[in-house]
């Protein structure tokens, strides 16, 4: 059975967030997570290694405590269990309350799991020298989780451009579709990690909602409320959070796309880069996306991670959540000029939208 907290349900508006760790294919950074898969086939791992860096900040940890930080999701007996098993400081015999001092490299092996099947097929919108526009499918994870580690974004572009230092330079739900932005270069990741923390990066998306959102046509609605951990069962949930207990200012701009019986195509603009934020924000007003598991139904999300898909097939109108990243405009890397690109709605939720006419 998996425990809720190891479920991937990966932030999709964390703009502040620069996957150069957790997995990802950046190359040349003192602060890098490497996961090495030494393959049984071409294809499938029967091994899996995974080797951290020891950073100056973690300089005289116990070995337990400096994986617990770097493996957050894992409690400490279990990470003392991987230490207890294969598991390595510069090629020693590792203890779970050894010291680590920075520049040592720490690395552990473990069976590679039995993984779901989700769609590897990445569609390249746009091929720069900086950087690749490229439109990710619904069910394929960015990074390695408990879940997954052959089938990710990361080691589909490892395949698909072997040998460039990528960078995949922010993050989408599982679930959600769309457009993507790599860099080729760490200068060009660099860049574009500022365009992001300066919120020169905006983003659209479009998301198929439960009932007839009340703005009328041509008109926009912000919606301005401050967002948190919901403190429930499910660790990533989101909520509704005044600033007073620690809610983080968000704001998404909403505008009606096309009325359709019982439903809506929207389209939302987040202006700032919380976890969940579009779902949140929909589900608050009252209208949750469709297919969406966490939102507004906890029990029914726990249920789907104990026990899969099929467990839930009668009770969601759609396989995944119905949001798309659809559009991206940024300053070049190089030049500065703005630059835009933009994604159709993919061909499941152009069905759905059309068996409800």
């Amino acid at each position: 059975m998996q425990s809720v907290e190891e479920v991937d349900d990966t932030d999709e508006e964390s703009d502040d967030d620069f996957a150069d760790d957790d997995g990802s294919v950046a190359q040349g950074s003192s602060r890098r997570i490497q996961t090495v898969v030494l393959p049984a086939t071409s294809e499938r791992p029967s091994i899996i290694e995974q080797i951290f860096f020891v950073e100056p900040e973690c300089h005289g940890y116990r070995l337990d405590r400096f994986l617990q930080k770097k493996i957050r999701r894992l409690s400490r007996a279990r990470i003392q269990r991987i230490i207890h098993g294969d598991c390595d400081v510069e090629g020693r015999s590792a203890r779970p309350n050894m010291r680590v001092y920075p520049g040592q490299r720490v690395s552990f092996r473990r069976p590679a799991p039995s993984e779901p099947e989700v769609p590897r097929n990445i569609g390249i919108i746009h091929t720069d020298p900086d950087f690749y526009v490229i439109e990710k499918p619904a069910g394929l994870p960015i990074h390695p989780t408990a879940r997954y580690h052959y089938s990710t974004l990361t080691a589909v572009l490892r395949e698909r451009f072997p040998g460039e230092p990528l960078q995949v330079a922010h993050r989408l739900d599982r679930e959600t579709s769309g457009l993507m932005l790599v860099a080729r270069s760490s200068e060009a990741g660099s860049k574009l990690k500022s365009a992001f923390q300066r919120r020169l990066v905006h983003k659209r998306y479009l998301a198929i909602v439960h009932g007839d959102l009340p703005i009328a046509d041509g008109q926009e609605l912000l919606i301005d409320q401050p967002l948190g951990p919901a403190q429930t069962t499910v660790r990533v949930r989101v909520a509704v959070v005044p600033v007073s207990e620690g809610g983080l200012p968000s704001q998404t701009v909403v505008r009606v796309l096309q009325r359709f019986p019982g439903h809506t195509l929207v389209e939302c603009r987040p202006h700032t880069g919380r976890q969940h934020q579009i779902r949140v924000h929909l589900w608050h007003l009252g209208y949750p996306i469709v297919g969406d598991k966490l939102y507004p139904d906890e029990d029914l999300f726990i249920r789907w991670a104990e026990e899969g898909d099929e467990a839930i097939a009668d009770q969601v109108a759609l396989p995944r959540h119905a949001l798309h990243a659809a559009g991206i405009s940024f300053p070049h890397p190089r030049s500065g000029q703005s630059v835009t690109f933009s994604a159709d709605l993919p061909s499941d939720l152009t069905r759905f939208l059309a068996g409800l006419i």
